[in-house]
């Protein structure tokens, strides 16, 4: 299955509907909430979504008309949704307890049904009606959506059945090093270079924060001040995105086997000195990515071992040699071979499929 999420061009009626939507979700999440809480002290047991959506329905709704005025798989999949990270808490190490929901806080809400999309960048939703989007959808069936918040604006997302459709292949195999310096360099000469788009907007961010705390806890002021600060984090993220998806969907279109390291992110971010640039990257995402596309354009994603030298052994000769990370070209002490460390490291990279 694939999934998409894009942008949903709103009006003011619809911007009123989306959120008392997402308001009937989180309160019901929370009420949810509070009656585990509740159950659990008096009776040592949690009550399952099912027994909870039954006392909703007798004791919540009737008190609560405004429940009626939103789709009801809102608070139906807000009760799954905490029945589910009760059960996250309880199976997955270092998952914390449930907390409640607040406002303006990862909005968001399910909804099923009869749910369709028209000529390309309209869909239809129950209880809201024909929603535009900025991006072509495609023309599939659609069971169910998530519809979410994120710095002022709305966005949907859903899942759709899809086949693999591989592509014409460009070039056999490629290494591929990833670096701060520059975000990938190929082993056919390809270079992509690092946006850096957080340290780019690092002092915009900085001065934002600082108009945050000095408004007023709860003012009209800082509420606008926590908007805007949102937008421009936003802008990092989608700018850092943008940018790896190009990258990866290139590498695996056009290339049937891409090798890459197998990157000790976490253990790196440790390096204070290099944290914040590494961060910047998306190590991480760009990995991520890649695993998922190699399957959709039917290509091979090799990843090297965490411990292969691939900045110390010479492509030239096999030479294995001292590389400090302050030294950017390669000497070979043994050819004298002189190359980037970087495309260095990626023509490794394609000769490790050969080993």
């Amino acid at each position: 299955m694939q999934s998409i999420k894009t942008k949903l061009k709103v009006n003011n009626y619809q911007k009123t509907i989306l959120a008392k939507h997402a308001g009937v979700a989180r309160h019901a999440y929370n009420w949810g909430l509070t009656t585990c809480i509740t159950e659990y002290e008096l009776r040592k047991k949690r009550p399952s979504a099912v027994t909870l959506h039954k006392r909703l329905v007798r004791e919540v709704k009737s008190q609560n008309p405004w429940y009626y005025e939103v789709s009801k798989c809102s608070p139906q999949q807000a009760l799954r949704d905490l029945d589910r990270a009760f059960k996250n808490f309880l199976t997955i190490p270092k998952r914390g307890f449930p907390k409640f929901k607040k406002k303006g806080k990862k909005d968001s809400f399910y909804l099923e049904g009869s749910i369709k999309i028209i000529q390309g960048n309209y869909i239809k939703l129950p209880r809201i009606g024909i929603v535009k989007t900025y991006e072509i959808l495609p023309s599939v069936p659609v069971k169910n959506v998530r519809i979410s918040k994120r710095a002022g604006d709305w966005y949907i997302s859903f899942k759709y059945d899809d086949q693999p459709n591989p592509t014409t292949k460009e070039r056999d195999i490629i290494g591929v090093d990833v670096g701060i310096n520059a975000l990938a360099t190929c082993s056919d000469g390809s270079q992509f270079a690092n946006v850096k788009a957080y340290k780019q907007a690092k002092k915009r961010l900085t001065r934002y924060q600082r108009r945050v705390n000095k408004k007023d806890p709860g003012s009209k002021n800082r509420r606008k001040a926590v908007k805007k600060l949102a937008k421009a984090h936003k802008k990092v993220a989608d700018i850092r995105a943008d940018t790896l998806h190009k990258l990866t969907t290139w590498l695996a279109q056009n290339h049937s086997t891409i090798v890459i390291e197998d990157l000790n992110v976490s253990g790196m971010l440790k390096n204070h000195k290099l944290a914040s640039a590494i961060a910047d990257c998306g190590f991480y995402e760009f990995k991520r990515q890649l695993t998922y596309k190699c399957e959709w354009y039917g290509s091979k994603l090799t990843i090297a071992d965490r411990f292969y030298p691939s900045s110390q052994i010479c492509s030239h000769c096999g030479q294995k040699q001292k590389m400090p990370l302050h030294k950017r070209t390669y000497k070979c002490g043994n050819c004298g071979f002189s190359v980037d460390r970087d495309f260095n490291a990626a023509v490794n990279l394609e000769n490790y499929v050969h080993q």
